[in-house]
């Protein structure tokens, strides 16, 4: 058996879905100053992911760490990795989690993964590259999962977009206006048939953010405009990254419109904002923190940021597709963001149509765009969201390359996969987001209308806190529950449309999947679903 006490001198082999894409230009690293780089280890067992969405599925924390934690010859072996390559290593806090944290000198990660670090300026930023694979001694192979960190690059780009508006905060848009205004979420709540005075008092909805901030002077103002309380908003810290609101133009007002919408349609709402770098591993680590947040516990966790399935390595898709498997397994459900480029997900796409991930995961609630036409409290038209002649965005949607057809979508009729692996079809549910007429959102003092499938998100987010409140305790995941022959009810079906490549019709669609909401309806769809956080 190879000697575990002398890794230096064992074979080095692949790690496989770790190949990086090249950049150019970059030169070698240069920067002595030492990083950390996240191991996820292999689970014990792996989670049986049919069985998600039903009591069968459903664990407690404990008997997640017990079943689903890492093994602990894992942990033993990459520590011992660590120290003979002369970095410091520590396991991630939180029963079940499989993240070993190291840090030290880029000589000593080029040497202990096989890599040769550059950089280069993407944007305005200075990043740590690296082109090619990881290369693990021969040891540690079936053990690890994935290598993230030792390229800092961005990963994702959020999903909101915005205009500035010549009119006030609460400008409505009624179907016969200019388009200047858009609605606010409490309006939108009504339109979509959110129970009249309900509120989610006691909820947790955690909220993803790799970039920006929020100012509590804006939530005070906005709140005061909606006659409505101020939400309890908490800062957690991932990797380094904290709050840092700028100017109304930057990452802020993808933050801002998230937390407004959220709390303005499940009043009384506690939002737990969990701050990462924008980068794979900064991703993987927040979603895995809020998941295993066993002080803020929330019930759901909203995503609106993501980038298309092919701008992301194999090693990274399957470390956050792990997190939100652990998510369902433990009661919290993930909503996120489809995209806002239609069915060819915008220019990083190398392809003619992607989907987003994380909504491609087939364990989250991928969450697509309408265009809303209204008469006061009265829809009159919904159709998909498609502003792209206009450069204006459209509703992300399609069929994943990386993810197979879910046994809960078998009878949906989504389209044939065009790669071997793939079926997954994406979004699963949608809501208003045209940036036309979009939500009346304050950031950083400004008032301006916003859209965009990050929207949708929150959205989605607080009507699941909502039900949570109703039918006392969380509801986990429901994708199973919705796609049920019971959940026809719960959605305004939309038929008219398309985000490009895709067209709409009767049923589930590549662009708008079940439909939008009827709130009370799928409030009680859920009841029978709930129960007490993981």
């Amino acid at each position: 058996m190879t000697d575990p006490a002398r890794f230096g001198s064992q074979a080095r082999f692949l790690l496989a879905g770790s190949e990086k894409i090249s950049v150019t230009p970059a030169s070698l690293w240069v920067d002595a100053t030492p990083f950390t780089v996240s191991v996820i280890l292999r689970r014990k067992t792996a989670i049986d992911t049919a069985s998600l969405g039903t009591a069968a599925g459903r664990l407690t924390r404990e008997q997640f760490a017990a079943q689903h934690g890492p093994r602990d010859t894992s942990v033993k072996l990459v520590k011992a990795f660590a120290k003979e390559f002369g970095l410091n290593a520590s396991l991630a806090s939180g029963a079940g989690r499989r993240t070993v944290r190291l840090t030290g000198a880029p000589e000593a990660m080029q040497r202990a993964f096989g890599v040769t670090l550059g950089q280069t300026v993407l944007g305005d930023k200075t990043c740590r590259v690296r082109e090619g694979a990881v290369f693990l001694p021969e040891v540690l192979i079936g053990h690890v999962e994935a290598v993230l960190g030792l390229d800092n690059r961005p990963q994702a780009t959020f999903h909101a977009r915005a205009r500035r508006k010549r009119k006030g905060v609460l400008a409505p848009r009624d179907g016969s206006g200019d388009g200047d205004g858009g609605f606010t979420p409490v309006q939108v709540a009504q339109l979509y048939g959110f129970p009249a005075g309900a509120t989610a008092d006691g909820q947790t909805v955690g909220i993803l953010a790799l970039a920006g901030g929020y100012r509590t002077e804006d939530l005070v103002a906005y709140f005061g405009s909606l006659e409505l309380p101020v939400p309890s908003v908490t800062a957690v810290s991932v990797g380094g990254a904290v709050n840092s609101p700028s100017t109304a133009g930057s990452e802020d007002r993808e933050l801002m419109m998230d937390i407004e919408v959220c709390a303005a349609v499940a009043p009384g709402v506690k939002i737990v904002v969990y701050f990462a770098p924008n980068t794979d591993d900064g991703f993987a680590d927040a979603i895995s923190t809020a998941v295993h947040d066993t002080v803020n516990r929330p019930g759901v966790l909203s995503i609106s940021w993501g980038g298309p399935e092919s701008s992301w390595t194999a090693q990274s898709v399957a470390a956050l597709d792990g997190a939100c498997q652990a998510a369902a397994a433990l009661g919290v459900t993930i909503t996120a963001a489809s995209g806002d480029l239609g069915s060819s997900d915008g220019p990083l796409a190398r392809g003619p149509d992607q989907v987003d991930f994380p909504a491609s995961s087939p364990h989250v609630l991928a969450c697509g765009g309408t265009t809303l036409t209204t008469d006061g409290a009265t829809i009159l038209d919904e159709v998909v969201w498609n502003g792209l002649d206009n450069g204006l965005g459209a509703s992300g949607g399609g069929v994943s390359a990386m993810f197979p057809l879910p046994s809960w979508q078998s009878g949906a009729q989504v389209p044939a996969a065009k790669t071997p692996g793939g079926g997954r079809g994406v979004p699963d549910v949608c809501g208003h987001s045209d940036i036309q007429f979009g939500y009346a959102i304050r950031v950083d003092g400004v008032d301006m209308t916003m859209g965009g499938t990050s929207a949708v998100a929150p959205l989605w987010a607080g009507l699941i806190a909502l039900a949570n409140k109703h039918n006392g305790g969380t509801a986990g995941f429901i994708n199973p529950t919705l796609y049920s022959a019971a959940g026809v009810n719960a959605f305004r079906d939309i038929t008219v449309g398309n985000n490009g490549s895709f067209t709409a019709g009767p049923g589930w669609d590549a662009c708008t999947g079940l439909g939008s909401p009827v709130g009370a309806a799928v409030i009680a769809l859920l009841a029978p679903v709930t129960a007490a956080l993981g």
